[in-house]
């Protein structure tokens, strides 16, 4: 596979993990917990659509499905979809750094699998 390919399902799968993380804070903050608490549907929305964290998450999903697309332009998606494993390391990365959450040896472990699996693919 090129490196310019692998470098562009690199950017989609940081894309997304910070997405991740963009969203778990917006949906953690004041006014979204507030809005859930009291139940009410509209101004769940509206809490939601007003939050720039939420808002950068979900521009992060979408520039990624752009990049992801010019991946898929290059190379069958059987090779380039097992990739996306990366994303468990990436969000468990920026998990622990950005947002202090610990991780159980088991989640690492479970994790670096998946990194395993990722690798013998990209032998294939």
């Amino acid at each position: 596979m090129p490196i310019a390919v692998v470098g562009l399902i690199l950017l989609s799968v940081t894309l997304s993990a910070i997405a991740q993380i963009s969203l778990k804070i917006g949906m953690s903050s004041p006014a979204v917990s507030t809005a859930l608490a009291q139940g009410e549907a509209g101004r769940i929305a509206l809490s939601v659509v007003a939050t720039p964290h939420i808002l950068t998450g979900l521009a992060c999903y979408g520039l990624g499905m752009v990049v992801w697309l010019a991946v898929l332009a290059k190379v069958d998606v059987s090779m380039a979809y097992p990739f996306v494993g990366l994303g468990f390391l990436v969000t468990l990365a920026l998990g622990m750094l950005l947002l202090g959450e610990t991780v159980s040896l088991t989640r690492l472990i479970g994790t670096l699998l998946v990194v395993l699996g990722v690798v013998l693919t990209a032998q294939s």
